[in-house]
């Protein structure tokens, strides 16, 4: 397995629920790993909740990560309560990203008191990370045009979710799928999406276009949101609004219990 964790993630960020999310992360990855699931070497994305979220953004700063890196905002109702993720990023290439760090980090702060006491009921403290999120390596691209080659994608990440299912013996939350304009908008996608997705009932996954274009599929692969898979190929921003929205409000909670 060539999947890393942050080397010195505390001497950056002290959070006190870290070690027992990146224990669980690196378990889903040796897993995922021995079940011939290929994932990147290193994560995608963690969302850190944070009140104020200087505490996780600042620490942040100093690894390497950009605040604001998308230049975007992301409203997340949690719980019933308002949180904005504000992502930072790390720039392509950076050392830190040998060293195991993430791609971005998602530094979810509460907009209100309400929302704040919501955060705080968890127990987990604060700041604490809600979940980490492993990158999928995609498949091989050939002499695929963008349609044909998002289906190809599509298959790919249909096929892992029921995998990933048996290896952890839990069930996969909701595939989320932020597609290519190009995609959504060409006249043979509702007649071929179903043949891609091998027959998923519609309750059970989500297309949206990406803003920005390229393709980002996400899905969690434990109880309670607290480890996530996803797929990304030329994404131009972090993450999807209207994913995040979804994500946010039907897939993700601070009461993370089995």
């Amino acid at each position: 397995m060539n999947c890393k964790l942050p080397e010195n993630f505390s001497s950056f960020l002290k959070i006190a629920n870290a070690q027992e999310r990146l224990d669980e992360a690196f378990m889903v990855a040796q897993k995922l790993s021995a079940g011939g699931i290929k994932l990147l070497p290193h994560m995608d994305h963690a969302a850190i909740f944070s009140d104020p979220p200087h505490l996780v953004a600042g620490p942040l700063k100093e690894v390497g990560y950009v605040a604001g890196w998308d230049t975007k905002c992301y409203p997340s109702p949690v719980d019933g309560q308002d949180y904005i993720n504000v992502p930072s990023g790390l720039p392509t290439d950076h050392p830190s990203l040998a060293k195991g760090w993430f791609n971005y980090v998602a530094v979810v702060h509460p907009v209100d008191k309400p929302a704040r006491e919501q955060m705080l009921s968890q127990g987990y403290g604060n700041p604490f990370i809600h979940h980490l999120t492993w990158g999928i390596e995609p498949p091989e691209r050939n002499d695929e045009d963008d349609f044909s080659y998002t289906g190809k994608v599509i298959s790919h990440m249909v096929d892992y979710q029921k995998r990933i299912g048996i290896q952890l013996e839990s069930v996969p939350g909701t595939l989320i799928m932020a597609l290519p304009p190009s995609v959504t908008t060409h006249p043979e996608f509702e007649q071929k999406a179903p043949g891609w997705l091998g027959g998923l009932d519609e309750d059970s996954y989500m297309v949206e276009t990406m803003q920005g274009g390229g393709i980002l599929i996400q899905f969690f692969v434990l109880t309670g949101g607290r480890i996530e898979v996803a797929l990304r190929i030329d994404t131009q921003q972090t993450f999807n609004p209207k994913s995040v929205h979804k994500i946010s409000e039907d897939e993700i909670s601070t009461d993370q219990t089995d």
